[in-house]
């Protein structure tokens, strides 16, 4: 039987995968709506290839493996340990258009967290930390995730369904598609998204990377597109 607390972890987990939080992340594209502009993607099939792509080759060996390790950094308050990877997400996005999200989403997430009602001095003190670093999106993140008690795996998997049903939000409104299709894309990434998530939990430190370099060259061209609907 699920008990109380497993139910208000998973509610949380929810939560902080819904594409409602105020986070702003549904304002971006990830250089998405630049590939539909140069004719990278153009229908449903490419467009969720290109997403099931970018999962594999970005999400699991970059965001989704820090926020793997920082979440025990942050319930075992290693601050150290929490600013080595947040720095490293820092210096490895490989355009500005790319830190700018990642520092806008991971801004506003902590604000969000820091009105939560009965948040306690601990995590008052790690907010404060987090707010200085400058905070990157997987890294606050983590520490949202790190004030429930689920599983790493739990937390990672809410990680990767979040960016999953942004992007295929990006996918409608950028090829265009109806929201059949949309779903059709979200759904071939939720067959990926459990090994992609055991795979980006099981990376080392010298195995995570950031190199994409089609996706790099995209997401600094969007700033010069004629049309955009995304910030990037």
């Amino acid at each position: 039987m699920t008990t109380t607390t497993d139910a208000h972890d998973r509610l949380h987990l929810m939560w902080l995968a819904s594409p409602a939080l105020p986070v702003g992340g549904f304002s971006y594209s990830e250089a998405l709506e630049a590939a539909v502009d140069t004719g990278l993607v153009s229908d449903e099939a490419s467009a969720s290839q290109w997403l099931c792509d970018q999962l594999h080759l970005s999400q699991v060996r970059s965001d989704l493996a820090v926020v793997a390790q920082a979440i025990p950094a942050w319930r075992d308050d290693d601050l150290p340990r929490v600013a080595e990877l947040n720095s490293w997400v820092l210096t490895t996005r490989e355009t500005s258009e790319l830190r700018q999200q990642t520092q806008q989403t991971g801004r506003s997430l902590l604000e969000w967290l820091r009105h939560l009602p009965g948040t306690g001095e601990s995590v008052v003190a790690q907010l404060a930390f987090a707010r200085d670093l400058p905070p990157t999106w997987p890294v606050a993140f983590a520490l949202a995730a790190a004030q429930t008690q689920a599983t790493v795996r739990d937390c990672v998997l809410a990680c990767a369904f979040g960016w999953a049903e942004n992007m295929s939000q990006a996918a409608i409104k950028s090829v265009p598609l109806g929201q059949t299709g949309g779903q059709r894309i979200l759904a071939r990434l939720l067959q990926d998204i459990p090994a992609a998530v055991d795979c980006a939990i099981a990376l080392s430190d010298d195995a995570r990377q950031a190199f994409s370099p089609m996706l790099a060259i995209l997401s600094a061209q969007h700033e010069s597109q004629y049309s955009r609907l995304f910030r990037s």
